[in-house]
């Protein structure tokens, strides 16, 4: 062999050798953004004190939805892992599948701070006892609880918690607990659906203060809830999965109209009340067929 075949041959495989680094790099950077995003994310949607994850990360910086909120679904993985690790162990135990469903509730409830709860309770309020919508708004910032507030969160308490217990019934705990975690995933994938498609009901409101997440942003929402969903695929039949994915995506998709319609967009107390109302319509619809 030639020398001139020899350098031909060592510049292809040095080449080969920079490209693969390059692409490492380029991973390894996406990774990186990707793990800062779900931490700003899990830090903003949730009482979990995360320190800095990468060096792309920054804690004390305020949030910028159009970049992190695709990770949001992840972020509802991470939230939701506290509930889900303890629905497991308790799962395990001669307590009654009522009993671990409430607690499982209680703690992520405890881990968000009742969050969209708060959202889906100011909601109510707002929706069902203003008449028109600067009045809805109004209702809707007071921090105070009225009736249609108090009653719809103990109607979707009560009826999570049922759900959940039939699940930790149905399924084995660890299987009950990857469930969870995709309905949890799947809730705040519509979340960003809805918030990027409709328009904002108060320009200086918490939904428009750090950024609208645009299509794209829900686009990459959903690829990352896909796989979090694979065990719904697997444990569920194909009719459970079907109706799961319709209720939970037309109920997220009908509060988000409504709310168009009742004060002009949406808010930040109304994207907690599509999650609250997704994630119910994802268990109502996976449990109600044998």
């Amino acid at each position: 062999m030639s020398s001139e075949t020899d350098q031909s041959s060592d510049s292809r495989e040095k080449h080969g050798q920079n490209g693969s680094a390059a692409a490492r790099s380029k991973l390894s950077r996406s990774l990186a953004m990707l793990a800062a995003d779900t931490a700003a994310c899990v830090r903003f949607f949730s009482r979990l004190p995360l320190p800095k994850v990468t060096d792309a990360d920054n804690p004390a910086a305020a949030p910028h939805f159009p970049q992190i909120a695709g990770a949001a679904p992840l972020a509802g993985v991470v939230v939701a892992l506290p509930a889900a690790g303890l629905g497991t162990m308790l799962g395990y135990t001669a307590l009654p599948g009522i009993a671990v469903a409430a607690l499982v509730l209680a703690a992520l409830c405890a881990t968000t701070g009742a969050l969209h709860e708060d959202g889906l309770g100011d909601v109510a309020d707002g929706f069902f006892g203003g008449t028109t919508p600067a009045r809805r708004l109004e209702i809707m910032k007071d921090s105070r609880i009225g009736a249609f507030g108090a009653l719809a969160l103990v109607l979707t308490v009560v009826l999570r918690i049922s759900l959940l217990a039939v699940l930790w019934q149905k399924f084995s705990p660890a299987d009950a607990a990857l469930l969870f975690l995709g309905t949890e995933a799947l809730s705040r994938a519509v979340l960003v659906w809805q918030w990027s498609q409709r328009p904002l009901a108060r320009p200086d409101g918490l939904a428009a203060r750090f950024g609208k997440p645009n299509a794209g942003t829900a686009r990459k929402a959903a690829l990352l809830t896909l796989p979090f969903l694979v065990p719904a695929a697997l444990l569920l039949s194909p009719v459970a999965l079907f109706l799961g994915l319709v209720i939970a995506i037309g109920t997220g998709f009908a509060v988000g109209h409504v709310a168009q319609a009742k004060i002009g967009g949406v808010t930040g107390d109304v994207l907690g009340a599509i999650q609250q109302i997704c994630g119910l319509g994802f268990l109502v619809g996976m449990l109600m067929v044998p």
